[in-house]
């Protein structure tokens, strides 16, 4: 009956569209009443859930990249990624991917590589003759980098869940990540070959030096950051911290675009995105509990098992079940509700957690560009003044082409655990 009840108001909340995190409180609280369990456990169960000290360098990283996309870094990235290959057939297109590269290794996450790098190329590649819809699909797949390559807040939630370190995590998503952006640069290249989108001149390596020594200090931060964490001298929090303070004095003194009176709102916006992202953790950490006393997780890797205890076969199961989760589900919440148990399962049948917890990410990523709920098809289509069926239609090979580097990263484990092993042994 208390599973019924949970597994009701759960659904009932994804379908009227009432938040997640709120969702996943009101679920659980109808769940303790209905078992007659004290109601005390909810905010105990979501203490322990955010008490893990990794957690504190969430709001670091949210900070540092707020910090760093108001002193001025958005403009220089694409101005770097523009010289290196805008002067090729889609040259916008190609920019907009490499510059989410390059901005995802500083933010962290997918909405604000897709607000921030949107906001400047979506109306730049409209105005250069590039159709609106291709524009905000570019933005939008090329935003799903920003988690995989490093610093990444949905694997530093995965090191909170397990013991996985989150240095290795931040590795593991190194190559996968550069897979991604190199794989849709050549999507872009071919859908511009067929329909003869523009180019632009090629402006000599004089302009590219240029560029770099603009975007310079902001792709400083990514090596202090991995610096930070393969030297062992910082944790992830104090990691986290150091490169806040770094982009502080970047935006304030060397980019001089950092208004001192705006810091106090940075510190407040970012404060508040940190506190979303934790509160979602502790609801969906009584979630899991609930989930976790119900004996779920067992009995999904019993039902699986009793199936088939093929690896190939299991792999393939838990990726196209996340593929679905992340339709419909925002990611920091399917992590918590869902990776625990297929964690068990993937190591019942030897599949390494280093490389499970890789392409668990990577599948949730790419959720955020599939409808009925990507978020990030929702935020360009926005900055595109644009229904969100064309830009649906128009993300469709972006879509292909990331399942299929996951699928790559899926079978073929040293390209999540290989740099791990070698720098981290």
């Amino acid at each position: 009956m208390g599973l019924l009840v949970l597994v009701g108001f759960f659904v009932f909340g994804l379908v009227v569209g009432i938040p997640i995190a709120i969702t996943l409180g009101l679920s659980s609280l109808a769940y303790l009443l209905v078992m007659d369990i004290p109601a005390v456990v909810m905010p105990q169960k979501m203490y322990a859930g955010m008490d893990v000290f990794v957690l504190l360098s969430i709001p670091g990283f949210i900070l540092a990249g707020n910090l760093m996309n108001r002193g001025g870094i958005t403009e220089r990235i694409i101005r770097f990624a523009n010289a290196l290959v805008g002067w090729i057939r889609g040259g916008l297109g190609l920019t907009n991917v490499g510059a989410s590269m390059l901005f995802g290794g500083i933010t962290g996450t997918a909405v604000a590589d897709a607000a921030s790098i949107g906001g400047v190329m979506i109306p730049g590649m409209k105005k250069a003759g590039y159709p609106a819809d291709f524009s905000a699909a570019v933005t939008a797949a090329s935003s799903t980098v920003g988690p995989i390559i490093p610093p990444s807040v949905p694997m530093i939630i995965v090191g909170a869940l397990s013991s996985i370190s989150v240095g290795k995590m931040f590795l593991a998503g190194a190559i996968p990540g550069i897979l991604m952006g190199l794989a849709m640069m050549v999507t872009t290249y071919i859908i511009a070959r067929r329909r003869n989108f523009p180019r632009q001149e090629w402006k000599g390596g004089g302009e590219i030096a240029r560029s770099f020594a603009g975007a310079f200090w902001a792709l400083a931060m990514t090596g202090l950051i991995l610096y930070g964490l393969l030297s062992g001298i910082a944790t992830p929090t104090e990691t986290a911290i150091v490169a806040s303070v770094y982009a502080l004095v970047v935006g304030l003194f060397v980019y001089r675009e950092l208004p001192l009176k705006e810091v106090p709102k940075i510190l407040v916006d970012s404060a508040v995105s940190a506190a979303g992202i934790l509160v979602l953790v502790g609801f969906a950490n009584v979630f899991g509990w609930i989930l976790v006393s119900e004996r779920i997780p067992q009995t999904i890797a019993d039902a699986v098992l009793s199936f088939t205890d093929n690896r190939f076969v299991i792999i393939l199961i838990i990726t196209v079940l996340l593929l679905i989760v992340g339709m419909f589900m925002e990611t920091i919440a399917a992590l918590i509700i869902l990776f625990v148990p297929l964690l068990t399962l993937a190591t019942s049948v030897g599949i390494d957690p280093l490389h499970f917890a890789t392409f668990a990410v990577l599948n949730l990523m790419i959720g955020l560009t599939t409808p009925p709920l990507g978020v990030c098809l929702f935020v360009c289509a926005g900055i595109a003044k644009l229904p969100l069926s064309p830009v649906i239609i128009a993300i469709l090979p972006y879509i292909a082409t990331n399942i299929f580097i996951l699928l790559l990263v899926c079978y073929f484990p040293p390209l999540a655990t290989w740099l791990p092993s070698v720098l981290l042994p």
